[in-house]
């Protein structure tokens, strides 16, 4: 019964949802199109020629950002955008897309030979783990889901590349924040206005790549 409640209350929020109106205004496939909007105004990030390549991108609003951004007066995009998922995922005009699981070495295998040797500007990653309700195993999901954008990061990324990471506050998310440091120059957190205040969703941004 709390379970019915709880999903009738989620329904309403959601109906209610300024940003998920905007969304279906604007032609968005998700609210969260307005967290990677602000993130990107924040820090001054994405402009044409880019080479973008988008995480963990279903249903595809962050590649409909990029797309936006990357585009020419007559919607043509300068630069590559470039989205991975093991979901399926409706096709978006100029972006190339890859159907597969990003923790397996074959699907970052097709990523690397679509770059074919071309420096990425900005990996995005909007992945969450499907979490248990287990802190000390959702951490640890948490954890390698942001350490494998970071690793694909550190292969493809330029010079003054930028990384942004969904993570979530809890066990685990300073090593996360130390992880980055050490590998970017420059790492802060942004939680955007669509973001829910009652979420623990926060993300990293990470500028100014520094190769070992």
């Amino acid at each position: 019964m709390a379970k019915k409640k709880f999903s009738k209350e989620w329904v309403m929020q959601h109906i209610n949802d300024p940003y998920v109106k905007m969304a279906q205004q604007k032609g968005y496939r998700a609210r969260a199109a307005f967290k990677l909007l602000e993130i990107l105004d924040t820090e001054k990030l994405m402009r044409p020629g880019d080479v973008v390549v988008d995480l963990g991108s279903a249903p595809g609003s962050w590649s409909q950002v990029a797309r936006e951004r990357l585009a020419d007066p007559e919607g043509i995009i300068q630069g590559r955008v470039i989205a991975l998922d093991m979901l399926p995922m409706e096709a978006i005009a100029g972006v190339e897309f890859i159907l597969g699981d990003f923790r397996e070495d074959e699907v970052l295998d097709q990523l690397s030979k679509k770059l074919n040797g071309q420096q990425v500007d900005l990996v995005m990653s909007d992945m969450a783990p499907n979490l248990s309700g287990v802190s000390s195993a959702d951490s640890a999901r948490i954890q390698h889901v942001c350490e494998l954008a970071l690793e694909f990061s550190c292969s493809h990324l330029k010079l003054d590349g930028t990384l942004i990471v969904k993570a979530f506050h809890g066990s685990g998310f300073s090593q996360i924040v130390e992880t980055f440091k050490q590998h970017f120059h420059r790492v802060v957190e942004r939680k955007p206005k669509a973001s829910r205040a009652k979420s623990s969703e926060t993300f990293l941004v990470a500028s100014k790549f520094k190769p070992r």
